[in-house]
């Protein structure tokens, strides 16, 4: 009798899943067809920005050179070492 109460409790989690994510989609598709409502209102120039800022998210930022950052920490430790053999010398 365990295993069949465990297998209903999560069968029921499963449905209530189900129901909470296409709730939050009716409710994301809801949002968003009241923004664009909205946004047809104001002057074409904000309507196009908003058009453009989703688009924003579909090109990853590039990460850092780290060829670069390398180069100029050798450089710096060049320069370092060549300081202190001056003072030396």
């Amino acid at each position: 009798m365990g295993i069949d109460n465990l297998i209903s409790a999560i069968a029921e989690l499963g449905i209530l899943y189900i129901f909470a994510d296409s709730l939050l989609f009716i409710i994301g598709i809801w949002s968003l067809l009241k923004i664009v409502k909205w946004a047809k209102g104001m002057p074409k120039a904000a309507f196009l920005m908003l058009a453009i800022f989703p688009l924003i998210s579909i090109f990853p930022i590039p990460p850092p050179t780290f060829k670069n950052v390398e180069k100029a920490k050798i450089e710096q430790r060049k320069n370092k070492q060549n300081d202190g053999d001056s003072d030396d010398g």
